[in-house]
């Protein structure tokens, strides 16, 4: 069967509540599809207005007019700011059906607390208050939209590429009164944490929800080769430095136990300055084959490239906040609660990366180009656009 492309709309409500990864967590441990795109926008009135009228255009149920309803007063900005909206990409077999299962029905009969199980998105994150005097909604708050069929997916994503058209990546709909206190800090979601369906991603950021601080940006990344080799740049000549002396002496000494023979400090320096260099530089080359899925000094490179996925946060100490609850680099000194000890293994497969500085901030983002998105070309390539 060939292969759909469909999505989940996380609400403004859902995504200001810190309940992306929650939200995140369910989609990717429960479906067997692949995220292949993630975006924030916001939404503006001609656009919640048309996404209305493709849902009413589908049918007349009471569910489809709440939806349509909804989408037509919570989607549009109030007080003149827009609201961050995520728009996260599926692809696979059937993708609406199972990701309407997981996403969960809206049932007007839910409105005891026993009648709801958790078991689903909307169990757990919706909404639906009905007064049982008058039968009327008195509140309703989805958390997710998703299409329930394929041809309604197809116009919905159509939409979505029209509207994200010369848009970029970073949501700035919020006016501080001291801006020179806000810093932003980017978060890398490192590649170990794709091999298979699981919540990690979405565990991952619901911890570092815990600072208080906004998500602005996010989107799915495959690093190129060179992405990485200048992204870890700075770090080859750190290697190199701090395990060049290491391995030359353990080198050094190793000889002289196989061959019963003491070494100059002479020959040392030589081991140093070659096999102590190569030791490092094959521990560079793992950071960089790790990240991109293809090592520098392998000339055939046939490994395919590797997913991981890119959040901006903003706020004050930004940098700070989220590397504190990310942990020290080595997995095995990081404090309890800290994301690198609940899901690190090692110094480098480590979980999650996060600019240790302003400086990096800007330089980091300018190499992985954190303002641009690929969601438009994945859908425009689907459609045929």
């Amino acid at each position: 069967m060939p292969e759909s492309l469909s999505y989940v709309m996380v609400t403004p409500y859902t995504v200001a509540k810190s309940r992306t990864g929650g939200v995140l967590a369910r989609l990717l441990s429960q479906v067997d599809l692949e995220l292949v795109g993630a975006q924030l926008f916001a939404p503006d009135e001609a656009f919640a207005k048309e996404y209305a009228a493709i849902l009413r255009a589908q049918n007349v149920s009471s569910n489809v007019t709440l939806l349509a309803d909804y989408t037509e007063e919570r989607l549009v900005p109030s007080g003149g700011r827009k609201h961050r909206t995520l728009l996260l990409l599926f692809k696979g077999e059937n993708p609406c059906e199972k990701l309407a299962k997981i996403c969960g029905h809206i049932f007007p009969e839910h409105i005891g607390d026993e009648s709801l199980t958790g078991e689903t998105i909307r169990d757990t994150y919706a909404d639906l208050i009905i007064d049982p005097d008058t039968a009327r909604v008195n509140y309703f708050e989805p958390a997710v939209m998703t299409p329930h069929g394929q041809k309604w997916a197809y116009r919905d994503l159509a939409l979505f590429s029209s509207y994200l058209e010369g848009k970029g990546n970073i949501v700035n709909n919020v006016e501080y009164d001291d801006p020179l206190k806000i810093e932003r800090t980017l978060v890398i979601i490192k590649p170990d944490n794709w091999q298979y369906a699981s919540s990690r991603p979405g565990s991952i950021i619901d911890m570092f929800s815990r600072t208080g601080l906004r998500i602005i940006g996010i989107k799915v990344h495959r690093f190129t080769l060179e992405q990485a080799l200048d992204f870890y740049g700075p770090v080859e000549a750190a290697l190199k430095n701090k395990l060049a002396p290491v391995f030359g002496k353990k080198a050094k000494e190793a000889l002289e136990k196989e061959f019963s023979l003491a070494l100059s400090e002479r020959t040392e320096k030589t081991l140093v300055e070659t096999f102590g260099v190569e030791y490092a530089y094959d521990q560079f080359a793992q950071i960089v084959g790790f990240m991109s899925g293809m090592r520098p000094d392998d000339p055939a490179n046939t490994c395919k490239p590797v997913k991981c996925m890119i959040l901006v946060y903003e706020g004050i100490d930004a940098v700070k906040k989220i590397r504190d609850v990310l942990g020290p680099t080595d997995p095995l000194k990081a404090p309890g609660g800290t994301v690198r000890r609940e899901f690190g293994s090692n110094v480098m497969v480590n979980t999650a990366h996060a600019s240790d500085s302003p400086e990096s901030v800007v330089r980091e983002s300018a190499i992985v180009k954190v303002n641009e998105n690929t969601l438009k070309s994945i859908i425009d390539e689907h459609l045929g656009c």
